[in-house]
C-alpha cells in the first residue's frame, strides 16, 4: 500500500508538469533533434518546449497528449505558439477531427485533486520508463 502524499495540490501539479513535459520530450524528440509541431523545422533538443495548443490554464486539456507536442522555443515563446502552424501540425499528426475534439474538451470543467494528480504522476512515471527502454 502506498503512503499518502503529503505534498500540496500546487506542488503535485508542478511535479506532474515536469513529468508530463519529460514524457512529451521523450515521445517527440530523437537522440539530439526534434521536429517542431508548428514550423515543421528540425531543431536541436536544446530548443525543445512542450508546447500546448490550448493554454495550460485549461485544466481539461493541460495533460492531454494530443494537446501538447514538441515545439521550438521560437514558435512557443516568440510567435505566441504559432497557432496556425500548430493547427496544421496537429492535423498532419492526428487527423482533422483532433481540432474539434480539443475545442470541445477545453471547455470541460476539470478540478484535479490530490488523488487524481497522484495517479497521473504514477502513470507518467511508468510511461517515461517505457519510452526509455
Amino acid at each position: 500500500m502506498k503512503k499518502k502524499s503529503t505534498l500540496t495540490t500546487p506542488k503535485l501539479k508542478k511535479k506532474l508538469d515536469r513529468l508530463f513535459s519529460k514524457f512529451i520530450k521523450l515521445r517527440d524528440g530523437g537522440q539530439d533533434f526534434f521536429k517542431c509541431i508548428s514550423c515543421q523545422k528540425t531543431k536541436p533538443l536544446s530548443q525543445f518546449n512542450a508546447g500546448h495548443y490550448w493554454s495550460r490554464r485549461f485544466m481539461s486539456t493541460r495533460y492531454d497528449e494530443k494537446n501538447v507536442n514538441g515545439q521550438c522555443i521560437y514558435c512557443n515563446m516568440f510567435l505566441a505558439g504559432n497557432i496556425q502552424g500548430y493547427q496544421t501540425g496537429l492535423i498532419k499528426k492526428y487527423g482533422e477531427e483532433v481540432l474539434q475534439h480539443l475545442e470541445i474538451k477545453k471547455n470541460n470543467i476539470s478540478n484535479l485533486g490530490k488523488f487524481e494528480l497522484s495517479v497521473l504522476i504514477d502513470e507518467y512515471k511508468d510511461k517515461i520508463k517505457e519510452l526509455k527502454k
